[in-house]
């Protein structure tokens, strides 16, 4: 009766059932991650300024990941934003779920679902902080951030 618990199902079965959403995880986490960086090198390509990459999972239910980034002017911002959704489109055949901010292009916000990308202005960048409210999510490294962004580490 050891092996066996209440109907007369192997144990073994259930740990065997158990595991199987872990192995879904991993690779809904892979998905969101590779998403994630491509948003940064897309956005790269348009010279965004200061991204940001947060791995909000842990903290919030939200999405996986925040990329926010800086772009210094109203067609900038949207040139970055473009620039993203034509990348994802290309290497992921996804489109935002969301767009947001887009005719005003101050602070144009993508929505992928596991990846919510952030392309702001100075002004609403600083104002706003997302980087403060966020503070306990894991920051995501990139190479020559100092630079503007960079390959992650």
């Amino acid at each position: 009766m050891s092996d066996y618990f209440q109907g007369n199902f192997p144990l073994q079965s259930v740990s065997k059932i158990k595991n199987a959403p872990r192995g879904l995880e991993a690779q809904t986490k892979e998905v969101s991650d590779n998403l994630a960086l491509t948003v940064a090198e897309a956005a790269l390509d348009r010279k965004a300024d200061d991204i940001l990459v947060l791995r909000v999972a842990e903290v919030s239910y939200l999405a996986d990941y925040f990329v926010i980034m800086t772009g210094y002017s109203r067609v900038q911002v949207r040139a970055i934003a473009e620039s993203i959704e034509a990348k994802v489109q290309t290497d992921w055949q996804r489109r935002p779920l969301q767009t947001e901010g887009k005719a005003d292009s101050s602070w144009v916000l993508l929505d992928y679902g596991e990846v919510i990308v952030h392309i702001m202005m100075p002004t609403e960048r600083e104002f706003y902080n997302l980087e403060a409210f966020w503070v306990h999510a894991e920051r995501i490294s990139l190479a020559n951030s100092d630079e503007g962004g960079g390959k992650p580490q």
